[in-house]
């Protein structure tokens, strides 16, 4: 994994081991290898531009009190789940972490405007010519 963009605190991040669903014979019903992360995003010790970021992602994960719930159940190591939920954590905040470069306005080049008019005129030709035919008896 790569390093970090904004490294997560541990203590902010609260974990609790449930049931995992699907495949896994008797060990799915005995064990409780599955991981829930939930990490407050408000009560984060994040910079603020990241928790407003963060909050404003369309993200499922994401409640409407901003919390993130990450569930791990991928493997059946209850440690492996932890840390594949954290690596998902800091996936996610790195995801809002660089800011998007900002679009300089263009004007479309003389070429692709005569294509465009070309194009169309092309199209209406067309158009045309599936009209009823007349003059012909």
């Amino acid at each position: 994994m790569a390093e970090p963009l904004i490294p997560l605190q541990e203590d902010e991040m609260e974990f609790s081991a449930i049931r995992a669903q699907g495949a896994g014979g008797q060990n799915v019903n005995k064990v409780s290898s599955a991981i829930h992360l939930r990490y407050s995003i408000p009560d984060s010790s994040l910079p603020e531009a990241i928790k407003e970021r963060l909050l404003r992602l369309n993200d499922q994960r994401i409640t409407a009190d901003g919390v993130v719930v990450i569930k791990a159940q991928t493997t059946r190591s209850q440690e492996q789940n932890r840390l594949d939920a954290i690596e998902r954590l800091q996936a996610l905040v790195d995801s809002v972490a660089v800011l998007p470069k900002p679009r300089k306005p263009t004007k479309p080049t003389k070429s692709s405007q005569r294509k465009r008019l070309d194009s169309k005129a092309t199209r209406g030709d067309v158009k045309k010519l599936r009209g009823r035919v007349s003059g012909h008896e």
